[in-house]
């Protein structure tokens, strides 16, 4: 049997430490600043790049780099093993489907290798816990078709909930109205947003006030967490609100405290339609006996 790789993309806001500790091969996703195109070689930290949003400087994204991708999947397929991709939602970008074409491109020509990839219909620590979950099943010795018909049957098991601070942001993107993102600036009225089971943001409604929205974040884990179930991994998103990001972490340990809390940057890609002062939280939710 073949050993494999897996692999993900730059979207899943994966910790530093924890890449360079598996050694995962990461899809960057680009994002700009007028000309000037950022992602890989070139690249922003988040500070940096929450920094230039704040003083008015309006980035755009844009999707993976078929050539990039298919220079990193050779390298893979050259040491003779296959690879596991676990993707960054379809519905929100069209990197899914470059990940997909050059798969069926290599394939073709390394006759004996597999790409396999899965499209989480996530984004954020919400695709990354679906890596992390591959990893672990990797060393419990699941094989890939194993792992990846696991990751397919528990998607709708993951929850991702935001609330932002500038509502313009999602104005630009094309999320809300003008006339929405007008009111709600003026009355101090957050929006909740969340990913629905088709990988789409959707509203939730709206919260008057930046404490209650954050709260709101953990207090609505309850409609999904149960007697039954169990969430091992919460993960905590922020664009440059790390001391939200904290009240929001300490709200989730006060509730869940046997779930392990990461907190984590909202990568620029991510952040360019949320702006700076985004929160996210994240969590995958299992059956006891699926823990």
């Amino acid at each position: 049997m073949r050993d494999f790789i897996i692999t993900t993309d730059s979207n899943a806001d994966l910790p530093a430490d924890f890449i360079k500790e598996h050694q995962l091969t990461i899809i960057p996703q680009y994002y700009a600043f007028g000309d000037v195109v950022y992602g890989d070689e070139r690249n922003l930290t988040p500070e940096e790049f929450y920094t230039m949003m704040e003083k008015g400087d309006l980035p755009t994204s844009m999707a993976n780099n078929p050539a990039v991708i298919r220079d990193k999947f050779e390298k893979i397929l050259q040491e003779d093993k296959d690879i596991l991709h676990i993707a960054f939602s379809s519905t929100l970008s069209g990197s899914y489907n470059n990940v997909v074409m050059i798969a069926k491109e290599l394939m073709e020509e390394y006759k004996d290798s597999t790409i396999s990839v899965v499209d989480t219909l996530n984004v954020s620590l919400g695709e990354a816990f679906f890596v992390m979950e591959a990893i672990d099943r990797k060393k419990s010795n699941q094989t890939m078709d194993q792992i990846k018909l696991w990751l397919e049957n528990n998607r709708q098991n993951s929850h991702v909930e935001f609330t932002v601070d500038d509502v313009n942001h999602l104005y630009r993107g094309g999320r809300i109205s003008k006339t929405t993102s007008i009111v709600l600036g003026i009355v101090n009225i957050k929006p909740l947003l969340y990913l629905t089971p088709e990988g789409k943001l959707a509203s939730k409604g709206t919260i008057r006030g930046r404490k209650r929205s954050l709260s709101a974040l953990v207090k609505n884990m309850g409609d999904h967490i149960t007697s039954e179930t169990r969430c091992k991994r919460v993960g905590i998103v922020h664009a440059k609100a790390i001391e939200d990001a904290q009240f929001v972490a300490s709200l989730v340990a006060e509730t869940y405290p046997d779930a392990e809390v990461i907190i984590n940057d909202i990568s620029p890609s991510i952040g360019t339609h949320a702006g700076p002062g985004a929160i996210g939280i994240c969590y995958l939710v299992l059956p006891e006996e699926s823990m």
